[in-house]
This record gives structure tokens, C-alpha cells and sequence, in this order.
């Protein structure tokens, strides 16, 4: 799993119990997973299709560091699938796990499009 961004859990992203919001953390995870996309199918035009069930597992506090990971399971013709997680930066401590995210590569109508990348060119690009 490649973990590139980290994030500083702040006054405005708490809840009313005072740890991370949940609606916060998702919307890192989803531009996190959109950009890693993006570099790695050379293309700024994917859209989210779909999150599996998502596990809050530990909370984050105020001052925390979070890393956001990802790596990716598949492949399809206009598809990429990943997995993510979150961790606190610090402990190592499992914040939340999506087990698959599937983002979309799509033309300038919004309409699926092959990417035209193999597992083998991805390996490469970072």
C-alpha cells in the first residue's frame, strides 16, 4: 500500500464527540483516490462509480496526522479498482478500511472510456 498524503486533523473537522468527522475523512478519501488515479492513467477525467462498505475502525483526535493509503486490485477496460486505508501517523493505528473503490475513466461527456493502461505500464508510473 502507497500512502503519499497526510492530513492534520483540526478544529473544523471535528464532530460533536470531538474526534475526526466521518464526512470529512470520506471527502480526503475520495480526492486522495481520484488523484492517485489520475497519475496513474495519465488522465485528470475519472468520476467515483462506487465505495464497498466502509469500517470505521479507531477514531482520530485534534493534532493527529493522518496518512490516507492506497493500492490498487484491478484493472478493467475503463475502470480502476483500489483499496484504501487510513492510519494515524504517529501509532500506525487504523483509523478506517475500504476495501474497494472503483473510479471511472471517462470522455468530456462524462461517458465511459478506455484508459488503454495495462497492470504492467501502471507499474511503472508513480
Amino acid at each position: 500500500m502507497t500512502f503519499k498524503t497526510r492530513k492534520l486533523v483540526s478544529f473544523p473537522d471535528l464532530n460533536p464527540a470531538n474526534t475526526l468527522f466521518g464526512g470529512t475523512l470520506l471527502a480526503w478519501i475520495d480526492e486522495e483516490v481520484a488523484i492517485y488515479s489520475m497519475c496513474k492513467l495519465n488522465s485528470n477525467h475519472v468520476v467515483t462509480k462506487y465505495m464497498s462498505e466502509i469500517n470505521f475502525r479507531n477514531p482520530a483526535f485534534l493534532g493527529d496526522i493522518i496518512e490516507i493509503g492506497t493500492e490498487i486490485l484491478a484493472l478493467g477496460n475503463t475502470s480502476i479498482t483500489l483499496k484504501c486505508e487510513v492510519r494515524i501517523k504517529d501509532s500506525n493505528v487504523v483509523v478506517i478500511t475500504i476495501d474497494k473503490i472503483v473510479f471511472i475513466h471517462v470522455d468530456k461527456n462524462g461517458r465511459p472510456k478506455p484508459h488503454n493502461m495495462t497492470m504492467e505500464t501502471l507499474a511503472v508510473i508513480d
